[in-house]
């Protein structure tokens, strides 16, 4: 069976475990109470691992415009080649929806996003809370469909691992050479 090239295994992975990180982050950072400089450590952090996600998602899928990956096994049914064709594509949409709805959302309560306290990223609109307000909602609920959707994607993986045997996950494991 055909694997996909080294690079495209090393990004899956590096962005798997940076989303990972930054819904993890996420999650713990607005349940802190009040203000600290362990909240705002948490927000920064949250907030850069989402524009490298951001970043590797583009260069994601500019390799993959010009790698195809490897083909499905052909024993897999029609109906879960177009699931899996869907899914991937719902993932590279949430990998650029969700980073962005940060960035704006930051952007509209107010504070600049600077990328490891080097670079400041542009500031393409002011201050406004009430669309701060309306983006803080949609990255919530971009970030819970994303967990959703790579839940399902882990899940569909490792049915091909441990029912169907066909060695799908495989082709996306790190340590044996493409």
């Amino acid at each position: 069976m055909q694997r996909y090239t080294k690079t495209a295994i090393a990004l899956h992975w590096l962005v798997a475990l940076l989303i990972i990180g930054a819904f993890t982050l996420g999650l713990v950072m607005t349940d802190i109470p009040g203000f600290s400089m362990t909240k705002l450590r948490y927000y920064a952090w949250h907030k850069w691992a989402g524009v490298t996600v951001l970043a590797l998602a583009a260069l994601r899928l500019l390799w993959r415009l010009g790698h195809r990956p490897p083909p499905l096994p052909s024993t897999m049914p029609a109906w879960q080649r177009g699931a899996a064709h869907g899914l991937h594509h719902l993932l590279y949409v949430f990998m650029f929806a969700l980073p962005l709805s940060g960035y704006f959302y930051t952007l509209a309560a107010g504070f600049p996003v600077v990328y490891f306290n080097l670079v400041q990223l542009p500031v393409l609109i002011g201050k406004d809370p009430a669309l701060a307000e309306v983006l803080k909602v949609v990255h919530y609920w971009l970030a819970m469909s994303l967990a959703a959707l790579v839940g399902l994607h882990v899940l569909a993986a490792l049915k091909h691992a441990v029912v169907d045997r066909d060695g799908t996950l495989r082709r996306m494991l790190p340590g044996r050479s493409a």
